[in-house]
């Protein structure tokens, strides 16, 4: 018989330097997760991924036992990393702080694809570059697109 379903929390934590203090810890406590259990087993599979954020998905069944997905790390941080900046522009419209190049943004695209609302690698380029003008980007060279 398959296990009960009763939650699931969403997290986002830095590969391979998951521990129990918060805001795993409480998180999982209260759901009534091994705490423990669970930071062994994520720092084991993020190990190649030290120091990047990752979005995690865990599923508690109703007997405290539990199963996560790793997600890739977010289109920002991945932005954040290509065009060698710590944070977005507080006034993205006037005061550009960096810039990427469309080959940048389709490896972020092609790499964050599985996680995104879209088919194509198009449609992924697109939501990434909307993202980079949000935070203040420019997009330097010539648009894969024709409109």
């Amino acid at each position: 018989m398959a296990k009960e379903l009763t939650g699931f929390i969403k997290l986002q934590v830095k590969g391979g330097a998951a521990n129990p203090a918060p805001p795993i810890g409480p998180a999982l406590g209260s759901k009534g997760v091994n705490i423990m259990e669970f930071c062994k087993q994520f720092n084991a599979r993020t190990q190649d991924k030290a120091g990047k954020i990752l979005p995690v998905v865990i599923s508690v069944f109703s007997d405290k036992s539990f199963d996560f997905v790793i997600k890739t790390p977010p289109v920002a941080n991945q932005l954040m990393e290509a065009s060698k900046t710590s944070k977005g522009s507080a006034e993205s419209n006037r005061k550009k702080i960096g810039s990427v190049t469309w080959d940048q943004i389709r490896v972020i695209a092609e790499d964050k694809i599985v996680d995104m609302n879209c088919f194509k690698v198009e449609s992924a380029m697109k939501m990434v570059a909307g993202s980079a003008r949000s935070m203040g980007l420019n997009i330097t060279g010539d648009s894969p697109f024709n409109n």
